[in-house]
């Protein structure tokens, strides 16, 4: 049985271009806080959200990653990384990983906003790349990333804030 992946901003580019990387390996659905037309949302593929800077936002994305078997939530948008951070050992013991960086370590982190097609994504799970075979040196590290070409820099991705 493939394991079951929630991608936030799911109706964007990024999201369609991780659904599009993943496709083979999970089964993908989506989430939003902005407007999905009602044909995906009767897909039972997509999902509403409300804003990730709302109190309920994590408490949201988890009923929804329950309700549906989710095993990997990756949030795109930049203000939903922190809730969602602090949220990560709740989400753990469902056994529920939230692709994003530890909250003390996320700060840490330049942000690209809508990286290009023609940089390389890393998706990283304990440091493994759920795309490709790259790994790297932290073990930790989870999140949506440009890697340096030395492979020792790392960019978060996030979809644009307009």
């Amino acid at each position: 049985m493939k394991k079951r992946i929630l991608i936030t901003f799911g109706t964007r580019g990024l999201g369609q271009r991780i659904a599009k990387l993943l496709g083979d390996e999970f089964e993908i659905f989506f989430a939003s806080s902005e407007e999905i037309p009602s044909l995906l949302l009767n897909s039972g593929k997509y999902f509403k959200l409300p804003a990730g800077l709302m109190p309920t936002y994590a408490h949201e994305v988890l009923k929804i990653s329950l309700d549906h078997q989710i095993d990997y939530v990756l949030p795109l948008g930049g203000y939903e990384f922190e809730p969602l951070a602090v949220a990560k050992i709740l989400f753990e013991e469902y056994d529920i990983k939230v692709i994003v960086p530890a909250q003390d370590v996320l700060l840490d982190y330049y942000v690209i906003e809508n990286p290009p097609k023609e940089l390389s994504l890393a998706l990283l799970v304990d440091g493994k790349s759920l795309i490709d075979d790259f790994t790297t040196e932290h073990p930790g590290l989870d999140g949506l990333f440009v890697v340096s070409d030395s492979g020792d820099d790392f960019a978060l991705c996030a979809v644009s804030k307009d």
